[in-house]
């Protein structure tokens, strides 16, 4: 009998403690079924962030290193540096790439660093009882915004995408979401896309993907996702934000 699904294998055996309805287990599935599909599950280092992702260490078949908060494109540098066969990507959430590593994070792109990040923006401070993140919407609630954001006092959200298109040395930044069939095979082909370019040498590569954090939100799975559509989607577009070698084409 063919086999038409099954587990990767760069995810182990552990059980994922995510909140029911949370897209970091589908993104995690989509990392390890493009590090099977590309053969380099013998080579790959992922760098573990601060974060609802800290024990992404238990989950992926990798090596993995524990970065301190924010610190994970400094130390995938130094990794991918030591080392430049391996491949070597980070997994981050909003409070810890746009927040405290929004420094190393901008700095590893100017630097055209070859490394690949995934960066999970669910728009609130997940691990820490959901507080205001650097990416929270205007107007969304939160436990340290309980009358909504307030752009004239703490300012905007961040967009990562698009303070990173205007760094020279990033070669492919794409903003893609999980919400959907659709928009999961999409965020599965940027992700492949991005470590294809970094076993090319092509330099550094970051994919945003929008997610759910329905604990947080106070939402139900469902709503969560109707939320995400509704008002994330709308702030945050999709799409190809750079990609270097396309446009040389």
């Amino acid at each position: 009998m063919a086999v038409v699904f099954e587990k990767p294998k760069a995810l182990t055996d552990a059980v994922l403690h995510y909140c029911p309805g949370c897209t970091h287990g589908i993104v995690h599935r989509l990392v390890a079924e493009v590090i099977d599909e590309l053969g380099i599950q013998g080579k790959t280092v992922g760098i573990a962030s601060v974060g609802c992702s800290v024990m992404s260490y238990d989950y992926f078949d990798v090596d993995m290193v524990q970065a301190a908060h924010g610190r994970a494109p400094a130390v995938a540098t130094g990794v991918k540096r030591a080392n430049p066969e391996n491949i070597v990507f980070t997994y981050q959430g909003d409070g810890d790439l746009a927040a405290i590593g929004t420094a190393e994070t901008v700095h590893s792109a100017a630097r055209g660093e070859n490394i690949t990040i995934i960066f999970v923006n669910n728009a609130i401070y997940g691990m820490t009882g959901g507080q205001m993140a650097p990416t929270t919407l205007p107007g969304q609630v939160t436990q340290t915004s309980p009358y909504g954001r307030d752009t004239q006092t703490v300012g905007f959200p961040l967009k990562v995408c698009e303070l990173l298109s205007n760094v020279d040395g990033a070669t492919y930044l794409e903003r893609v979401a999980v919400n959907n069939v659709k928009n999961v095979k999409a965020a599965k082909k940027a992700i492949k896309k991005a470590f294809t370019y970094q076993t090319e040498g092509k330099g550094f590569s970051l994919i945003e993907v929008v997610s759910t954090c329905p604990t947080n939100w106070g939402m139900t799975p469902q709503n969560a996702l109707k939320w995400l559509e509704e008002n994330m989607i709308p702030y945050y577009p999709l799409g190809v934000y750079k990609d270097k070698y396309a446009e040389e084409a």
